[in-house]
């Protein structure tokens, strides 16, 4: 959801080499000379000693022991990445802020390890928002912030620019030289030339949920959509998907950002159109539906904006009105938004379990989209006054577990990558802060401001820096509870095991014992990289005959590394 009430964004880009390097042409997306290739996996830390030499380290607190056994035999889903998006303020610190868009795209794509600290989380998938021409409207889009309207690519006269959206174009960039291996375009409107009002949000709609897009411009946005994605995957970026339709479920008639409501049988003609127009531009890209405002939405509720899966996929459901399970483009793939689900541990399961009851079901994988901290505090949380900013980042470990462990999603996106934090509200909108030059108060993005991390950013790392494209979940049995849980990945050659802990006890720290696990082999080098409100995945090696342990109150990920094949 992204209501500006909630938004407080501000997405900055990144320099490619120097913080005077222009802004990007509209076809300049090549690889500057001297830049390092990109890479796909994590670096290998500079100081790794051999595993005679290494010296564990030791707990300076008491310890619980939890046996956590890991059968690498058993697998599940297979991941396609971690993602955030670049709405809505990516534009304009894109285009402005030329030394912090270089620190922030450092910490969102970097996959470096210099002495054991990551220099970022390493994202492998990067959502990128096509916008609906609201600010070459300005003032006349009735959009109320400025911040919030975007550009297109397409004139209402007909013509391309592909110098529009600059800033957004060099956070592209910069992603693909750090080696995201995954770029999404989604949409919050159709384009202003093909609405029914004429602008990128149906204001003053009341009561009606039909999309904004004119019945005789499917087509047309269909041919606008394709050819950015074929303009695109020309200069080198690996488009997976392209999203028509953003939370159809809600109206949309405010005048806060571009949005558009959309009935199933629409989007549904929407898909079929997009597949037409993909076929004829030669564009690779996949079609992705759904983004539902809420889980709940994909599996259940009205069959007008909701329970997505069954319309989209039940050929003998309602007379096919909306099924799209023929279209290869869509091919098994839904996506939704895990946001006003997570209020309870044991609520939060409910409704994912439901969903991948649903999901498997109809044989379709499910992409969480995005998910910040909306809506009043979890209960489980407490008010949200009573928690510091790691409390938070902590609870969305919770959100990431489940979404990965009971919902069995294949993607996790975070909505907006960074925002101002404004009105006490800490870090419940964002992985990077980024401040304006006169205050949290000013909306002034054309002068350079400051860029600091928070806790959010570190603990998405945990996961999103070490579970890779192609890795799959792993059986793990273990004392799951809402305040100890783990998930673990192996990668596609068996030789890298990734497990994600998290820890709420405060006192105790937790040692591991994983001696009844069957794993690929005999591990021959473990990292553990931990987050806690000091440390920022802090890495340490221990001695692979060592027993590891994890810290009170944290997220950590512990990485095995494999070069025997002998069965522990």
């Amino acid at each position: 959801m992204k209501s500006i009430k909630y938004l407080l964004i501000a997405l900055a880009a990144v320099a490619f080499t120097s913080c005077e390097e222009p802004l990007p042409k509209g076809t300049d997306t090549k690889k500057p000379t001297g830049e390092e290739q990109p890479t796909t996996k994590p670096d290998t830390p500079t100081e790794d000693p051999k595993p005679e030499n290494v010296v564990s380290p030791q707990p300076t607190f008491s310890c619980a022991t939890e046996v956590v056994k890991i059968n690498t035999n058993t697998t599940y889903q297979e991941w396609e990445g971690f993602a955030a998006s670049d709405c809505w303020l990516g534009d304009w610190i894109g285009r402005y802020w030329m030394s912090g868009r270089k620190q922030i795209a450092d910490m969102l794509f970097s996959k470096k390890i210099v002495n054991g600290q990551p220099q970022g989380i390493g994202l492998s998938m990067w959502r990128v928002n096509l916008g609906g021409g609201s600010a070459e409207q300005g003032a006349a889009s009735k959009l109320v912030n400025e911040t919030s309207r975007a550009e297109a690519y397409l004139s209402p006269t007909g013509q391309y620019n592909w110098d529009k959206c600059a800033g957004q174009r060099y956070f592209m960039q910069q992603a693909k030289l750090n080696g995201v291996e995954k770029f999404v375009f989604f949409c919050n409107s159709p384009l202003v030339q093909f609405t029914k009002n004429g602008l990128a949000t149906k204001i003053g709609s009341k009561g009606n949920w039909s999309t904004n897009l004119k019945d005789d411009s499917y087509a047309p946005f269909a041919e606008y959509l394709a050819t950015v994605c074929k303009h695109f995957e020309d200069q080198g970026y690996n488009i997976t998907h392209i999203s028509p339709a953003n939370e159809p479920q809600y109206e949309w008639n405010g005048d806060n950002q571009e949005g558009s409501s959309w009935l199933n049988p629409e989007m549904a003609r929407m898909a079929r159109e997009l597949q037409k127009a993909l076929d004829a531009k030669g564009s690779k890209a996949g079609i992705l539906m759904g983004e539902a405002g809420s889980f709940v939405s994909l599996y259940k509720d009205n069959d007008y904006n909701h329970n997505m899966i069954q319309n989209f996929f039940d050929k003998n459901y309602k007379n096919g009105e909306s099924y799209i399970g023929d279209q290869s483009r869509v091919g098994n793939l839904i996506c939704g938004h895990s946001y006003w689900t997570n209020n309870t541990w044991a609520s939060m399961r409910d409704v994912r379990k439901q969903l991948a009851n649903k999901a498997k079901e109809y044989g379709v994988r499910v992409w969480q989209t995005e998910w910040s901290l909306l809506g009043d505090s979890p209960a489980d949380l407490g008010t949200y006054e009573s928690n510091k900013q790691f409390d938070l980042a902590m609870y969305m470990s919770r959100v990431i577990h489940c979404d990965l462990a009971v919902a069995e999603c294949t993607s996790w996106s975070y909505w907006t990558a960074m925002s101002v934090e404004r009105y006490s509200q800490m870090n419940r909108f964002e992985l990077i802060f980024t401040t304006p030059a006169n205050g949290h108060y000013d909306n002034n993005w054309t002068v350079e401001g400051s860029v600091a991390d928070n806790p959010n950013l570190w603990v998405l790392g945990n996961y999103s820096l070490f579970i890779r494209p192609g890795y799959r979940r792993v059986e793990v049995v273990h004392n799951e509870t809402k305040d100890f849980f783990t998930t673990a990945w192996i990668s596609p050659d068996g030789k890298t095991l990734a497990c994600v802990y998290t820890n709420y006890n405060k006192d105790k720290g937790v040692r591991l014992d994983i001696s009844g696990s069957k794993l690929p082999g005999t591990p021959s080098k473990i990292w553990r990289y931990t987050t806690t409100s000091e440390k920022k995945l802090k890495g340490e090696q221990f001695k692979p005959t060592d027993g590891v342990f994890v810290e009170p109150s944290s997220v950590t990920t512990v990485v095995y590394e494999f070069n025997q094949t002998s069965a522990l």
